[in-house]
């Protein structure tokens, strides 16, 4: 029988790679986890932590607008960029101690140093050059920003990662990028009081949304003053005189600002890995190929989170991590589910969604019953405020199955969670229908849209 230096080594300590090892040390397996940077991974220290910090922040302006109409009196008011970046580095080295100090108290071995791949069930240390084996290996090294190395003066530009630690609050930024990374910098920016220009090659911002989120936010954040240029692209990025940086655009022309960023996607940290030395198959976009257990290619090698580029969301990669964990160390197979992930936007109003789109669901399905509430929230009346909150919901009209829910408001995120679950047992329109509404809530909408809006039949709408 082999002989192993660990039961389990994790490269990578994301939220997939420690939630793997600290399950398996504390089940008594000899793990060792090692990440080269800091552990949390991409979202706690360069991702959704951060990102959230910064998106209230960036509401303030508009509360300390809004309380005029409550009967406040606010006085002036200043903002200071340097400071939300300590804090913000306050927190998340908390929470770095934290992903630490878990995998500490169950035993598992924590390594601060960059590891390989360096043949069948060996690993390299590249810190000491040491080599160690484990009878598996669970890779989870996550993905980075593209650099879209093909854009000339692409390294003048910034990406998500540099945004949150810029030594200056800029005066002016433009945003390349249409998903949700480019969509809430752009609100954050723009919220901090930066002039901020958002430029996408697509037709619509937010392009696998449902067609009312998007363009109810789209209308959203032009009225808020951010500037949206669709199907445009930046040729370009240089320096002027000034030290400025000017974007030349294909239809637009010249876009000077202070800064650029490239929110055009993000790719698997693949590179260099030594995949190659231990049989592991990528797929053309260097994502590592796995089977419905995570399973790669390498007998022994697992992979999860975004290095395998199925669901690019942290609470897919520590799913994953607990399925893997049941498989292999529990008796217990496990595939992780991927269907009816709830998922938000924080743009300002966020987004809230679970399930098909209408255009999604319209392919699949040829009778659905549309229902949508557009409605003013609340808060708006007093605030003054114009904005509009939308809620939808795409019904199978053969069986009244709910297919998907939509939100674009205040907490819709929160608000999506919790239909997260209703629609992964199943629900119908009818227990929507017969469910009591809590008033005065934005979310009873959900439960008194009793009349569908319209229908579609065959794709095409009736009504």
């Amino acid at each position: 029988m082999a002989s192993f230096d660990y039961d389990l080594f994790v490269i990578g300590g994301g939220s997939g790679g420690v939630r793997s090892g600290r399950l398996a040390a504390a089940m008594g397996k000899k793990v060792a986890i090692a990440e080269e940077f800091r552990y949390g991974g991409t979202c706690v220290i360069r991702g959704c932590v951060p990102k959230k910090l910064y998106v209230y922040a960036s509401q303030f302006a508009e509360h300390f607008e809004d309380a005029e109409g409550f009967g406040w009196t606010v006085g002036e008011s200043t903002f200071d960029w340097k400071k939300l970046v300590a804090a913000k580095d306050k927190e998340i080295t908390r929470l770095e101690g934290l992903y630490q100090k878990g995998l500490a108290n169950a035993g598992a071995e924590i390594l601060h140093t960059r590891a390989e791949l360096a043949g069948p069930n060996t690993i390299k240390l590249l810190d000491s050059g040491k080599t160690v084996t484990a009878e598996r290996i669970v890779i989870a090294v996550g993905g980075h920003p593209s650099a879209h190395d093909a854009l000339p003066g692409n390294e003048l530009c910034i990406s998500s990662n540099e945004a949150f630690d810029l030594p200056e609050l800029p005066k002016s930024i433009v945003i390349a990028g249409g998903g949700y990374i480019a969509v809430e910098f752009a609100n954050i920016f723009h919220g901090l009081g930066v002039e901020t220009t958002l430029i996408y090659r697509g037709k619509e911002i937010l392009s696998r949304f449902d067609q009312d989120m998007r363009r109810g936010l789209h209308a959203a954040m032009e009225q808020k003053g951010i500037r949206i240029l669709c199907e445009d692209l930046i040729q370009s990025v240089s320096k002027n005189v000034d030290g400025k940086l000017v974007a030349e655009t294909m239809k637009h022309g010249a876009l000077t600002a202070d800064q650029v960023m490239l929110a055009l996607g993000r790719m698997p940290n693949t590179k260099g890995l030594g995949l190659e030395a231990a049989g592991v198959a990528v797929n053309e976009r260097g994502a590592i190929i796995i089977d419905a257990f995570s399973r790669t290619s390498a007998p022994g090698v697992y992979a999860l989170g975004d290095v395998t580029d199925r669901v690019q969301l942290t609470p897919v990669a520590i799913h994953e991590a607990m399925c893997f964990i049941e498989t292999e160390y529990k008796g217990n197979p496990t595939s992780p589910d991927h269907d009816l992930i709830a998922t938000a936007v924080f743009s300002q109003p966020e987004i809230g969604t679970v399930g098909l789109s209408e255009d999604e669901a319209a392919k699949k399905f040829e009778d659905l019953e549309i229902y949508r509430a557009e409605f003013r929230p609340m808060k708006a009346t007093l605030s003054g405020r114009s904005e509009k909150t939308i809620m939808k919901l795409v019904v199978n009209a053969v069986d009244r199955k709910v297919l998907g829910a939509h939100i674009l408001g205040h907490e819709a995120g929160e608000m999506a969670q919790l239909l997260g679950i209703t629609l992964k047992t199943g629900c119908t329109k009818d227990d929507f229908d017969r469910t009591m509404a809590v008033h005065p809530t934005a979310s009873e909408e959900l439960v008194t849209m009793y009349n569908p809006s319209y229908r579609i039949k065959n794709g095409e709408r009736i009504g």
